[in-house]
């Protein structure tokens, strides 16, 4: 009972350390840059945890229950799938940023030719994208061509069904997943001989991933709520975080593609 207990709280408190891997933390931080209500932010990490733990899962127990072998170009390519996807991430918050920049040139000319009118600008979301409107309060009208909305490909056909704001987090969990689930599932067969304990531990590792991502988005939000009560400093955060997403992005697919060799003829691959 002592060692089951061991492996218990070993596995929980090794999962929330693996919550606060630096390309976790960045790729959730893409997201939770847009949201500080803390609760929505809180679902954000469990539902990114969640996926991290049904890959994990699945792959794990294939490889501890029927000695699964993964290949080495399916190894890299599952840890390139994370370069790919912090990449898009990044490029989607850079993209949001960069069209959300209040133009001072149109209100300039807009406080010319009505001198009287109120010129301000607001922003809001279309699905995971911020913009901004600048206008007068004489003028009556807002609008804008929703097709020329820089959305991704999920955002534009998802964004309308209430469930996407958390399959996002919960895709990019299990993508994450799949890029780590090969070394925790052989960490676990070094030291855990009963296949049953084994795949008691990854659940227990996943449970700590998801309190552990849990309290990362919620911290993330709290600071986002504190710092970026003005529009302008939410944008800049996201931009920060979009920019560092996609540089971090671009050393991962370096890593594998070039340093492990995954487009080369012979790569090489430790699970880590």
């Amino acid at each position: 009972m002592v060692a089951f207990l061991s492996i218990i709280a070993l596995g929980f408190f090794l999962g929330m350390r693996h919550a606060t891997d630096p390309d976790h933390v960045i790729a959730v931080a893409t997201i939770v840059t847009r949201q500080q209500n803390l609760t929505r932010a809180a679902l954000v990490g469990a539902f990114w945890g969640l996926g991290h733990t049904v890959t994990i899962l699945v792959v794990g127990a294939g490889i501890i229950l029927f000695n699964l072998v993964i290949p080495v170009r399916v190894g890299l390519s599952m840890e390139l799938s994370v370069g790919l996807m912090l990449i898009v991430l990044g490029i989607i918050n850079v993209t949001s940023f960069l069209r959300s920049i209040p133009d001072a040139r149109l209100a300039a000319e807009g406080s010319a030719r009505e001198p009287d009118a109120i010129v301000h600008s607001h922003s809001h979301g279309h699905g995971d994208f911020v913009h901004t409107h600048r206008h007068t309060h004489e003028s009556g009208a807002h609008v804008h061509d929703t097709g020329k909305i820089p959305l991704a490909f999920l955002d534009r056909m998802l964004a309308r069904f209430g469930a996407y704001q958390h399959l996002r987090p919960l895709l990019v969990g299990i993508v994450h997943g799949l890029a780590g689930s090969a070394a925790v599932a052989l960490l676990v067969l070094t030291t855990i001989r009963n296949p049953h304990w084994a795949i008691a531990y990854l659940l227990v590792f996943g449970v700590g991933t998801i309190a552990g991502m849990m309290v990362i988005t919620m911290s993330l939000a709290s600071t986002i709520k504190f710092a970026g009560k003005s529009q302008h400093v939410a944008r800049k955060l996201g931009m920060a975080s979009g920019l560092l997403s996609l540089g971090f992005g671009l050393l991962v697919v370096y890593q594998i593609g070039f340093v492990s060799g995954l487009f080369s003829a012979h790569p090489l691959w430790t699970p880590k």
